[in-house]
């Protein structure tokens, strides 16, 4: 493995912006809904471009999106009262495709068209650090679940990131083929991911070595992957208009969900790991990965779904979209 570039400092200032957030409240209604069922509580449309991905706070209490509106802006949301909590102009020079959030809550990473991964401490939304060495698009970021390491995948390849150090630790593969996502497992282990012509190849994290290929594993982009909270199970979703579920120490093919009419865009695991959502141009679908069994699809968007994430709790449901609202579901 080789060393990545350096770190550099980067001259962006964040600016946080005391504009109230322009919110659209759905009335509170009383009725307890399900898993299968979810109730719209807050829709959010202050973004200018397309949701390209949502993270929650550890605790769930905070929302972040991030998109493709061109000054790069970052804005975070309390899921309990509606509200902005914040926001993070010029966070990137242009497009944000990625956030994510370390375990303990305190760091947030973004990574953008700029070719950047830049840091932010959450305590007061300030910047920290960039990490640079990616030479395009940073698609994808995940963080150890220990949060020691982050993982960024770009159309260039795949590099690993000291994050407590905040320095670059290797290139794990350079012009494979164009990274489109990333997952971690459980464990720290083992990292999957996944490119455009639908290969997906499981990591060695701690030594940087392959393990397998899975050749043909879609037709087609692969959108997302997410590993099931055991760790036993790498579930892919892709432009190929499927759902893939995989044995993670075999390599073999356990379930293929069908359902969707066109690209499936992006996917997430509730934290029991018993149901899976799913979002593309048709709407929201849940399923139950035990099954297989497609238990509701619901709509909230005008256009198709690009970012899906359930909250830490397993409370809510968190989608955005090319119509560039970011909704919250109540699901108990």
């Amino acid at each position: 493995m080789s060393v990545a570039g350096a770190v550099a400092i980067a001259p962006l200032i964040p600016i946080l912006s005391a504009i109230p957030a322009e919110v659209e409240f759905t009335p509170a209604a009383q009725p307890t809904t399900s898993l299968a069922n979810p109730q719209l509580i807050y829709t959010f449309v202050e973004h200018l471009g397309t949701i390209k991905s949502l993270a929650f706070t550890p605790d769930s209490q905070t929302l972040i999106s991030g998109g493709s509106d061109n000054d790069g802006i970052i804005r975070l949301w309390n899921t309990t009262t509606g509200k902005r909590r914040g926001i993070i102009n010029r966070a990137h020079q242009t497009a944000i495709e990625s956030v994510v959030i370390s375990p303990d809550g305190q760091t947030l990473v973004s990574g953008g068209d700029d070719n950047t991964i830049n840091l932010w401490n959450l305590k007061n939304n300030k910047f920290t650090r960039s990490f640079v060495g990616h030479t395009s698009n940073v698609l994808s970021l995940a963080v150890t679940p220990n949060g020691k390491v982050l993982v960024s995948g770009a159309l260039d390849g795949i590099r690993m990131w000291d994050l407590l150090q905040q320095r670059p630790l290797a290139t794990l593969t350079r012009f494979d083929n164009l990274i489109y996502t990333l997952a971690i497992s459980p464990d720290g282990q083992t990292l999957a991911s996944g490119d455009n012509i639908g290969v997906v190849k499981l990591w060695d994290l701690s030594t940087g070595k392959l393990i397998r290929t899975v050749p043909g594993a879609h037709a087609n982009t692969v959108t997302k992957l997410v590993f099931t909270p055991d760790g036993n199970t790498l579930i892919s979703a892709s432009r190929d208009r499927t759902i893939k579920l995989w044995n993670v120490t075999t390599g073999g093919l356990v379930r293929t969900l069908t359902g969707h009419n066109n690209w499936v865009n992006t996917i997430a695991i509730n934290p029991n790991g018993q149901t899976l959502a799913s979002g593309g141009r048709d709407g929201i679908k849940l399923w139950n990965l035990t099954t297989g069994e497609l238990l509701n699809t619901f709509y909230g968007h005008s256009d198709w779904v690009s970012a899906i994430t359930f909250s830490p709790d397993g409370t809510k449901l968190a989608t955005g979209g090319f119509d560039r609202r970011v909704n919250l579901w109540l699901l108990q």
